[in-house]
Order: C-alpha cells, then structure tokens, then sequence
C-alpha cells in the first residue's frame, strides 16, 4: 500500500525541521527580507521546483506541474521585531527545539507555514501524485506586517500570477478559517491657532478640540454592532500628537491615529462617512483621511497604496471550502474544525480585494504571533504538509467547467 501524505510528511521531518530552524533563524523585518528569500530560493531549487523566480518586489514564487488549474499556498517571511528581549526564554534567531515545539521569532507567524509549503509541493512532485492537470504555486511573500497584502496586490496587479485558489497559511491551530475582519487605518486632525502659553484665551487649543472627538469614538466603539459571522467591527485609538510653535504655546494641531476593525459590510466609504458625521467632528471641522503605505521593498520597489484592508468571508459551499473539507477528512480520517482569524492576513488582498477564493490553514496557534517565546508544534508541521497535498489533489479534482471561479 502507498505512503499517506501524513507518512510522507514524518518521513521529510528531519529535513522539513531543519529548513525551518535555519530561515527562523534569520532575522527579516518588513523590507529586510532578502537573505530569507534567497535562503528558501535554494531550497526550492534543492527540492527540484519546476520554476522558481523573485518578482520585482522581492515576492519568491516557486512552481511544480504546468497544468490550467492553479493554485498557490501562501505565507509571508517578514516578522515582527522582539521588542523586550528580557521576556524570552531562548534566544529568538537561535531557534530551539524542545517539547516538541520550534522556538524562535517568525516560527508561527508565520515561517512554519512557508517551510510546510515548501515540502507539500515538493512531496507531491516527488511522490508522483502531482496531478497531470495542476500548477502548485509556493508563495514566500514580503511586507505583509507592515501592509497586509501588498504583496498580493501587486502580484495580481502587475500580471505576475492570479491563482483559481489561495491558501494563506497563517496560523489556525490546524483548522480551516474561511475569513477575517478587516481593518482600516485612518487620521483625525483638528486645526487651532496658536498663542503664548501665558495668554491661552487669545488662540483655540486643537488638543481641547479633540477631546471631545476622543469621547465620541469611545462612545462609537460601544455602540458598534455585531454582524455574523466575523463578529463586532471596533475602533481605538492608538496614537495622539500635537504641533505648537513652542512648549510655551497654545497646540495649533492635534492629531489621533485610528485602528478600526471591519465586520462585514463595512467598507472604507462606510466608516470614513461615520467618523465624519460625529458631532464633535462636524462642530471642529476635523479633517478624516484614510492613511497611505508607500514604503520600499527591500528590492527597491515602491508601491504605494491605501491602508484599506477589506473583510472577507467563504461560503460553506463554495468549492473551495467543500475541497478543503474533504482534504482534511480523507488526509486525517475525522472532520475539520471551522474558524476565522482574529488578525489581518493576505487574505485582504486574494479574496477582499480581488475576489480569489480563499482558505486559511496554518500550524501553530495565532496566541503565539507576535508573543515572546513564538513557538510552533513539530506534528503541526507535519499535519500541514499532508493538508496541502490532500486539498490540492482534491481541488484539482474538480471539473474545470463547473467552477464558478475558472480563470
């Protein structure tokens, strides 16, 4: 009798492990991900990929099979910095393994999800399963942390790839997550006329001018409501400064940096117009505007866009879903779980922007992304690489003309 995928999958742990620990170990921040690229590029070509190229922005896209049906797994290599460093236990570019975990900064947000990808492709290659009609796409993809789909954006936008099907492969404890709040990042700013600190009453405070802007969106917070499934869109503010001539002088500008979440139905228009419509804004003429990302990539490459970051859900009955269902069941022997994420992915861009249906699967557990002490489960690994195999074959099984989304 043939090996499972998951037999597949131990049989490459030793490997699959090793590749993990040396690109967690080392350090890519948002537009620094070049020598991680380059790290994962050998591995492809290592593994026998097909093709294997880095686009203009420094996105890595790794390919087996040239059939019409296409697929692509995602995951972004940028991580987060390790802020306090007092508050590890190991060292977080040296990663460990101890109690059947990986520890190590970019372990669970999202590199084990890059490195599984890497070996499900090459697996399928390999184990002569790789179905005649598939192209399996391997996506290791830059600047999402600091703009959540950029990457995709400009991977759909500039004509280098546009999947039937994306599977983000962010963390979700090994159940499949079919959507995710959105968000969108804006700035209020109130204008005042500035005056001697001595003599406040002959200018207008802007800081004044904003509190009572403040206390309006805590009160919009609260009376947000819920829509199902993704639950309460929410609104905080994370950030507040102001400009005065000196500190001896009344503020001539105050500003506060909004983190609004989206359920579904809210859009960029839709929040922008309720902001703009709180009392306090209207009687200070404050100014709302959606804020803009316009950094380079570590290729050099500037790509400006909007800090929109759109919801978006799957139906159970979309062929994607039914596909990742069935993977799962025939990979695993039981049924999935179902979920969503609480934080932005990708996704924004393949299925909120783009329309692409969409599936999230991930090792590891989204508690652990951005922590101290990150870690990811050893079998996670090995669980995720025989879901990849066991969905692409099923979704490549599917009749081309019956999907609603063939390209």
């Amino acid at each position: 009798m043939s090996s499972t995928f998951y037999d597949l999958a131990k049989e490459a742990e030793p490997s699959l492990v090793k590749f993990l620990r040396d690109i967690v170990a080392i350090p890519s921040l948002s537009s620094q991900e070049d020598r991680v690229i380059h790290r994962i590029e050998r591995e492809m070509e290592a593994l026998d990929f097909d093709q294997v190229q880095v686009d203009p922005m420094g996105n890595l896209i790794g390919s087996v099979g040239s059939g019409p049906v296409s697929i692509a797994l995602d995951g972004h290599v940028d991580v987060v910095d390790i802020a306090n460093p007092d508050l590890w236990e190991t060292d977080p570019f040296d990663p460990v393994v101890k109690d059947g975990c990986i520890f190590g900064r970019g372990t669970v947000d999202m590199k084990a999800g890059v490195a599984s990808s890497v070996y499900a492709a090459a697996l399928l290659k390999q184990s002569g399963r790789l179905p005649d009609n598939l192209t399996l796409h391997v996506t290791a993809t830059v600047q999402e942390e600091d703009c959540d789909g950029l990457c995709w954006q400009y991977i759909i936008n500039e004509g280098q790839l546009r999947p039937d099907v994306v599977v983000i492969t962010e963390p979700t404890s090994l159940a499949i997550y079919r959507g995710q709040r959105g968000r969108v990042e804006i700035e209020v700013t109130t204008q005042g006329i500035s005056s001697h600190g001595s003599a406040p009453a002959r200018g207008i405070n802007a800081v004044y001018l904003m509190a009572d802007i403040i206390a309006d969106i805590e009160r919009l917070n609260l009376r947000l409501k819920p829509h199902e499934p993704l639950g309460k869109g929410s609104v905080t503010i994370s950030e507040i400064r102001s400009t005065s001539p000196s500190l001896c002088a009344v503020a001539d500008s105050c500003t506060i940096h909004l983190d609004r979440r989206l359920t579904r139905g809210e859009t960029e228009e839709t929040v922008v117009a309720e902001l703009a419509s709180l009392p306090a804004v209207k009687k200070s003429a404050a100014s709302v505007k959606v804020l803009e990302y316009a950094a380079p990539s570590y290729t050099g490459l500037v790509y400006p866009t909007k800090k929109y970051y759109p919801s978006w859900q799957m139906e159970l009955d979309d062929p994607a879903i039914e596909s990742a269902l069935t993977g799962y069941r025939k990979a695993f022997g039981r049924d999935a779980n179902l979920g969503y994420w609480v934080f932005s992915t990708n996704g924004v861009a393949t299925a909120g922007m783009h329309g692409i249906p969409t599936v999230g699967f991930g090792p590891g557990h989204e508690k652990w992304a951005h922590a101290p002490n990150e870690r990811v489960d050893i079998e996670h690994l090995n669980r995720a690489v025989a879901f990849y195999m066991s969905f692409a074959i099923e979704f490549a099984d599917l009749p081309l003309g019956g999907r609603r989304y063939a390209s």
